[in-house]
């Protein structure tokens, strides 16, 4: 479909309705990351965000193992890795106040050293890092300061209302699709009446960007966040700056905020720091946020041709670093979907299995999320109690967790699919770890493919792209099936990766454009069509001619 109307990132379109296949309402990480998938499609997308620019904010600090992956798919990994932390700072630490000694520490497993699993790296970094080089990785448009207020579907496509905040006019888009990438208190999904299920909100917090010079008392124990008893703290960028979030006070309209931050640095009993030492420290506040805890799944994630990803699906607390990652986890899955809807591969069916396969990831996830802040608070209060026994309180707390408690692979690189996008071969589906510590790798149908080396020395997760891969050791046999009209492309496994993979040297892995594993078969090909037949099963039937 043609775009009726040119525009650039941030040009206002001239009169008329606009046209695009895809139009995707909010701008961040998730909505941007989706832009940038699609346009790999050759999808024509429009963004649309309602403030005028992009989040000035932190927010979101952490980038795990497995939304690297997917960054380094787009060709962006090296560049998110350069402007973050070292990976030192892949830890957690807790303490009385931010200028005492540590109490108890933790690693993130997967940020703070390579794992043997996976060819990258997570890293800690902000969100208004993150969001210029995604902005930067595509070219389709993208208007800032335009609101997306209401949608009407229409037999072939929506019609989306928009308020152009910056001209004070209204107009209206087309688009075969409509991707809602706009927050937990998202717009379109209370427009479409999609409820939500989980504690929902979970308090009032404030956010306090700063800059101090905290050296003494950090720069020896570098760490993404510093878990205190008057909140949580944080290093903002490997220049220089800090963040504090914390329950908002009563009358916070009225504080003295550099004070505040004085206060809530502490006493200082570390070495040489002497009491009173917060009060010493000099503070330069920058900005401050309110904002809302939130906490749930939404009830459906698409209604006719909206789709909810992000936030806008799904609320996770911050405890973990796991709910950007989940919503950048959503648009991986979606985009190759509603590519193949749009170029006529894939029926509109496959698009319901993104709901089927994301939504329990979802549930997971925020059940995970609750619990990683009910452990934060009860380390906290062993602490408290400790001191409040007499004796005054040890110098180091056993925490109530492993020390592979945060690694969370299980949870990020061992989701499993069940859906109709997945063939299965009848093989019993793994255990679930219940921490979501576990990590086994598996070639099993509906598993992402397991991390192993190509002939060339690539990753298999190097493999995958725009289209469909073939991974086998016997490429010349499998060549021989018949693939059109979907994308496709066959890559040779190394026979010694065939026991892993639960094949013999004949035998095959479809593979998704996600990376998830498709169809697997042991051994030969049942018939010269088998692979054709698949991907039309897995893709809602043969497809339109």
């Amino acid at each position: 479909m043609a775009v009726r109307t040119t525009v650039g990132t941030n040009t206002p379109a001239g009169g008329g309705d606009d046209e695009a296949e895809a139009l995707i309402v909010g701008g961040g990480p998730v909505g941007l990351t989706a832009r940038a998938l699609l346009e790999r499609w050759g999808v024509r997308a429009l963004l649309v965000e309602k403030h005028r620019g992009l989040s000035p904010f932190p927010r979101s600090r952490l980038i795990n193992v497995r939304s690297m992956e997917i960054f380094r798919q787009l060709g962006l990994a090296a560049k998110i890795t350069a402007a973050a932390f070292a990976p030192e700072y892949g830890r957690i630490r807790f303490r009385d106040t931010l200028l005492d000694r540590d109490f108890a520490t933790a690693a993130m497993i997967g940020i703070n050293a390579p794992v043997p699993e996976s060819p990258v790296i997570g890293v800690v970094t902000s969100q208004d890092r993150l969001e210029p080089t995604l902005l930067a990785a595509a070219s389709a448009p993208v208007r800032f300061g335009v609101e997306c207020i209401d949608v009407v579907e229409e037999a072939d496509g929506v019609v989306a209302l928009l308020v152009d905040h910056s001209r004070g006019r209204e107009v209206r888009v087309r688009a075969r699709y409509v991707l809602a990438a706009d927050g937990a208190d998202s717009t379109l999904r209370k427009r479409l009446g999609i409820d939500s299920t989980g504690p929902g909100a979970l308090g009032d917090f404030t956010s306090v960007l700063f800059d101090a010079d905290l050296d003494h008392w950090c720069a020896g124990q570098p760490a993404g966040v510093y878990f205190t008893s008057r909140g949580a703290f944080g290093p903002l960028y490997p220049e220089g700056g800090w963040v504090w979030f914390f329950p908002t006070p009563e009358g916070a309209d009225r504080t003295d905020w550099p004070r505040f931050v004085s206060q809530a640095l502490g006493s200082g009993a570390g070495p040489g720091s002497g009491a009173g030492a917060g009060a010493g420290v000099r503070t330069s506040v920058s900005r401050v946020q309110h904002w809302v805890m939130n906490a749930f799944v939404a009830e459906r994630f698409c209604r006719g041709r909206v789709l909810l990803a992000g936030d806008a699906a799904h609320a996770v607390p911050p405890t973990g670093g796991l709910g950007m990652n989940t919503g950048i986890a959503d648009v991986h899955n979606l985009c190759w979907k509603l590519a193949g809807v749009l170029r006529g591969w894939a029926e509109p069916s496959l698009l319901g299995t993104y709901e089927t396969e994301r939504r329990p990831v979802a549930d997971r996830t925020l059940g995970q999320a609750v619990e990683n802040t009910r452990i934060m608070l009860q380390v906290q209060g062993r602490r408290q109690d400790e001191r409040q026994t007499g004796g005054g309180a040890p110098e180091r707390v056993e925490l109530p967790w492993s020390e592979q408690y945060f690694a969370q692979l299980g949870l990020v690189l061992g989701v499993t699919y069940r859906s109709g996008a997945v063939l299965s071969d009848g093989s019993p589906p793994p255990a679930v770890s219940g921490a979501g510590t576990d990590y086994v790798p598996s070639a099993l149908p509906g598993r992402r493919m397991p991390h192993l080396r190509l002939p060339d020395g690539r990753s298999t997760l190097d493999a995958f792209g725009e289209w469909f891969t073939l991974l086998t050791p016997d490429p010349v046999l499998w060549g021989r099936q018949a693939t059109a009209p979907w994308p496709m492309r066959i890559e040779n496994l190394p026979p010694e990766h065939a026991d892993l993979c639960g094949i013999t040297p004949y035998g095959a892995l479809l593979v998704r454009p996600d990376g998830h594993v498709a169809a697997r078969w042991a051994g030969r090909p049942p018939g010269d069509s088998a692979l054709r037949h698949a991907l039309a099963a897995l893709t809602g039937g043969m497809p339109r001619t």
